[in-house]
């Protein structure tokens, strides 16, 4: 029996008999010739049926396949530098696992649809060649971000799903029943990370978070993952640097393994190259002045919207690093400067190309007299924070971490106008299907 191949590896059978196992992508026929195209995830091959080399069973079999019908092919791989990807398959057998109907044919044809109509087709439009592109991307990505923090001592702790209380506002809580109880969705780990920290000295957890932000815009979804590393005896200069050498890490990644992806992206590949170490850095009061020389409305004290964000990042090919926000727009958690109590130990870095914030973080507060004040202050539940404040009790130390969105990083490194084609299958405000 010839061997079981991936699309991607035929270049290794060059002369030998394979099975490819995949799905039609498309046909032609030219005259006593099929030029089948097929797909199986890893890459696309073009086929080639001559009539009177294959029995007629064959050559009818091929021409008879309908878009995204799955099938077992059996051929020769031959060089051809004309062919997509450099080789051909020379077809002399097919077993047909499902032909789709041409009644009822696959819904998402060649022509232009809607952006609606896709998204109701999204476990069909994962099926196209852009959508896989950003899965691979989105696959690198990930990988990428968890060796950074592997090759660096980083302890993985999967932190809950389920919490008692707000770690970010408590108006944006998903609240769901549980038991006799009432629980949230978790918006965070970092508040259990923190917990682990004092175990490990330096952890990260990587998972899904819920925010019920009312938002429509590019940037936002209800559901979405993040990596949020948390590092004792570090100040928030050591996480700063942590996070820029993280993103350059993660785009240097993605430019060794996924450059034919970008390509069908057609992603600018020379913007990519361009974010090398270190990036820019401001002050929030600083940022404050440009925004307002640009024309924003902002004022000190208030925080940066999306079109804010734009206007910053507009003059650098780099991310850009904003420290020390007000300390009444950020967490209840989050450290005071303290030649500056007004302003916090904290960061947001903002990606270039008006892609907004990617990271968010800070040095985290310590003071345990300060941090019953500030729970007091947000009306959150003291109960439910106890632990959290054992924390403060019991061998506390400066620690410091940030949590990084996956999915507008995988925007802005596809070069994507929207994050709802980030994830496999998105939740946004309007949508929870399918």
């Amino acid at each position: 029996m010839p061997p079981v191949v991936e699309i991607r590896r035929v270049s290794k059978y060059a002369g030998q008999e394979v099975i490819l196992q995949g799905w039609l992508y498309n046909l032609r026929e030219s005259g006593k010739l099929l030029f089948p195209l097929f797909r199986d995830g890893t890459g696309i091959i073009q086929g080639v049926v001559v009539k009177k080399a294959v029995p007629p069973e064959v050559f009818e079999a091929v021409r008879s396949l309908t878009q995204e019908s799955s099938v077992r092919v059996t051929g020769k791989v031959r060089a051809d530098q004309r062919a997509p990807g450099g080789f051909e398959l020379d077809v002399v057998n097919v077993q047909v696992e499902q032909r789709i109907s041409p009644e009822a044919p696959y819904p998402i044809t060649p022509k232009d649809h809607g952006v609606e109509f896709l998204m109701d087709h999204r476990h069909l439009w994962l099926r196209s060649t852009r959508q896989r592109a950003i899965l691979g991307v989105r696959h690198e990505i990930i990988k990428a971000v968890r060796d950074f923090f592997d090759d660096r001592g980083f302890t993985l702790v999967d932190t809950p799903i389920f919490t008692p209380a707000a770690c970010e506002g408590t108006t944006t809580l998903f609240e769901v029943s549980y038991f006799e109880d009432k629980a949230y969705l978790t918006q965070s780990g970092q508040l259990y990370n923190e917990a682990a920290v004092m175990a490990v000295g330096k952890t990260y957890c990587f998972g899904p978070t819920f925010r019920a932000e009312k938002s429509k815009t590019r940037r936002h979804l209800t559901e979405f993952w993040m990596v949020e590393p948390e590092v004792a005896f570090a100040h928030l200069e050591d996480i700063m640097a942590l996070g820029e050498e993280l993103i350059a890490f993660v785009v240097a990644r993605v430019l060794e393994k996924r450059r034919p992806e970008l390509q069908v992206l057609e992603r600018k590949i020379d913007k990519l190259e361009k974010i090398q170490l270190p990036f820019p850095r401001m002050s929030y009061e600083e940022a404050v002045k440009i925004l307002q020389s640009k024309g924003s409305e902002i004022q000190w004290g208030g925080d940066f919207g999306g079109t804010d964000e734009t206007l910053l990042s507009e003059s650098f090919e780099k991310p850009l690093i904003v420290h020390r926000y007000p300390s009444q727009v950020k967490a209840f958690y989050m450290a005071p400067d303290p030649t500056r109590p007004e302003v916090a130990l904290c960061v947001d870095v903002l990606a270039p190309e008006g892609y907004g914030e990617i990271i968010g973080g800070g040095e985290r507060m310590t003071d345990l007299a300060l941090l019953e004040q500030r729970i007091q202050e947000e009306k959150l539940p003291r109960e439910a924070f106890e632990w959290y404040l054992d924390l403060r009790r019991y061998g506390s130390v400066p620690h410091s971490g940030f949590g990084m969105g996956i999915e507008r990083v995988v925007a802005w490194i596809c070069g994507l106008e929207h994050v709802r084609e980030t994830i496999p299958f998105p939740r946004m405000l309007y949508r929870l299907k399918p």
